[in-house]
Formats: C-alpha cells, sequence, structure tokens
C-alpha cells in the first residue's frame, strides 16, 4: 500500500480497529477515514452508500462488528446476527460499487465446527455444526466470508476474510456481563484483590483450552496481509482448498483454568480459585492452523504472560478500574 493511499478503518476505536491503527500509522500511513457509530451508522445502507460514494476509499479494513462472550451471544443472538449481517452487507456492497482496491474483513475462529480436528485448517470451514452458544454470530461471519468470494468471483474483487484467534489488548471491553474470556478474568482478578477476596470462581469447567493472540500482532498481521504483493494475494484469493480466507493466530492454545491463573498471576491475586460447572464451557477446543500465514514470512512477536501483562497495564488505565 502508498503510504499516501486513503485508507478507511471502520470500527477503528475498538480493540481491532484501534490496534490496525496504531499499526499503520507506525508504517507511515496517515490519510485515514474513521468515523464513530454516532457519524455513520453502518446498518444503514444509505448512509454507507453515501459516505463511499463521497470519500472513495482506496483500502478497507472491515473491523466493525458486535461482539461479546458466551453470556452476550446467549442473551443477545437476535442482535448478533442481524447488526453483524448489516454491517457486512452495506460495506462490501459499497466498496464494490465504489472501486475499493482491496478489503480486509476480520472475522472470528468461531466460524469452525465445533468438533473440529485440531489444529484447524481454513478447509475445515462449514464441515460441520456450529457451537450453539455463537451460531448466530458464527453465521454471520460465514456470511461475508462468502460475499468476499462471491463478489472476487463475479467482479474481480480483491476482497480476503482473515479469521484471527481469540484477541485482546489495548481498548478491550471488561464489561463482566459482555466481555470475552481473557478480559473478564482480568477484571475478576484485579477487583477481588482491591476487595481482599480469598477466592474467585471461573465459569466453567476450565477444561476447555483456548488460543490467545495480542491485538497489536493481529494488526500487524493484517497489515502485512493487506500490503503483499498482487501475486501473494491473489494467491490466497484464489486458493482452491479456502479461498479468499486466511487464519491469524499464534499456534499454542491453554487451558482456561491455567489462564486463570496466569491472569491471577499478573494482577497479583493470590486467593483461591474455583470452578463453576453449571456455567457452560463453550467449544471444548479452538486451535487455528496459522501454516499458511507462517509460510507467508509472518509470525507474532507478543507472548502470553507479555501480552497478559500489557492488558493489564492497560485495564489499570481505563474507565473500568477507576470507576471501582
Amino acid at each position: 500500500m502508498d503510504r499516501s493511499a486513503k485508507i478507511y478503518v471502520a470500527g477503528h476505536r475498538g480493540l481491532v480497529g484501534s490496534a490496525l491503527m496504531r499499526r499503520l500509522a507506525a508504517r507511515g500511513h496517515a490519510n485515514f477515514l474513521t468515523r464513530s457509530h454516532a457519524e455513520l451508522d453502518l446498518i444503514d445502507q444509505r448512509a454507507v452508500e453515501a459516505f463511499f460514494s463521497e470519500h472513495k476509499p482506496e483500502y478497507v479494513f472491515l473491523a466493525a462488528a458486535r461482539v461479546g462472550g458466551i453470556y452476550a451471544n446467549n442473551t443477545y443472538p437476535a442482535e448478533f446476527i442481524h447488526q453483524n449481517l448489516a454491517v457486512q452487507v452495506n460495506v462490501i456492497e459499497a466498496a464494490h460499487r465504489h472501486g475499493v482496491r482491496r478489503l480486509l474483513f476480520l472475522g472470528s475462529s468461531c466460524i469452525y465446527p465445533r468438533e473440529c480436528p485440531q489444529p484447524i485448517k481454513e478447509e475445515y470451514l462449514m464441515t460441520g455444526s456450529l457451537e450453539p452458544t455463537n451460531s448466530p454470530y458464527a453465521v454471520a461471519k460465514i456470511a461475508g466470508i462468502e460475499s468476499c468470494r462471491a463478489y472476487n468471483r463475479q467482479y474481480g474483487t480483491r476482497f480476503l476474510a482473515v479469521m484471527p484467534t481469540n484477541l485482546y489488548g489495548p481498548g478491550d471491553n471488561y464489561d463482566l456481563q459482555n466481555s470475552h474470556v481473557l478480559p473478564a478474568l482480568i477484571r475478576k482478578m484485579h477487583e477481588a484483590k482491591v476487595r481482599g477476596d480469598d477466592e474467585v470462581i471461573i465459569w466453567g469447567t476450565g477444561n476447555p483450552r483456548r488460543e490467545f493472540l495480542y491485538s497489536d500482532d493481529m494488526a500487524e498481521a493484517c497489515v502485512f496481509l493487506m500490503a503483499l504483493p498482487d501475486d501473494r494475494f491473489d494467491g490466497m484469493l484464489a486458493d482452491p482448498k479456502a479461498p479468499a480466507l486466511i487464519n491469524i493466530g499464534c499456534g499454542d492454545d491453554v487451558r482456561i483454568a491455567d489462564l486463570a491463573r496466569l491472569v491471577a498471576d499478573s494482577v497479583g491475586f493470590t486467593g483461591k480459585l474455583t470452578q463453576d460447572p453449571s456455567k457452560p464451557d463453550g467449544t471444548p477446543r479452538k486451535l487455528l492452523d496459522v501454516g499458511r500465514l507462517k509460510a507467508l514470512g509472518w509470525s507474532p512477536k507478543v507472548s502470553l504472560n507479555e501480552g497478559i501483562a500489557l492488558a493489564y497495564r492497560d485495564f489499570l488505565s481505563s474507565r473500568w478500574a477507576t470507576q471501582n
């Protein structure tokens, strides 16, 4: 990407979008198009069309999404499928209509079947049943992948779908009702430490395994992919096993029970950790096969221990810590 290219980051204030902004700026990009939700509602088709018609971005990072953990997905399934489908349909269609050179659509590893061979290869998409607790969100993201493939095939666009593993980092959501597991653990451990509690309850059995990637590593991978030479980028779009789809992860996972102990150690909570098996576990294991990404020449830099420490530092400066 030329450093003067006009880049639209949809969802620039979120965990993913803010990391993309930091990485792009570090590479010398400054010609950004950004709009808050109040300024541009991506569910509004006319507003999206008008925005693309007026500003004509050359590159689009589609990071805007309704996201959340098990509780949020279970509680608001209609909002999760409706809002994500609407955002994707509007942005992808507008990108095609107004000649966007490349678009990168960010999905989620929950698109893959609940009972999936490990590690999960891109070609395993739609080979089995989804995890029920987040299937509406997963179906929306699968629709985004298929949209990229359909537009590429029919119109010759260059739209790539990337599937990051579980992400965490600066700007994360620490709301205990709606957050993902790692930020929820950070807040739980911090508040328990401040109160002087001698025990923290952890949802589920603790046995599921999850892979985690620091958000700035994810952003570096996305920018790396978007900036690949045409032949290598087009090779991903035309891969017969998984066209226009590539996993982003670190290639290692950890038990939730062990993750909780890592977070407790980083935060400084020394009490007992107790599992609550009455709460849902979700998918037993989600470890992405990142062989294709590594073959292109990219690998992450931030270890899980280092990333948790950085995330906790960010939490301490957030409203979530200062309000207690």
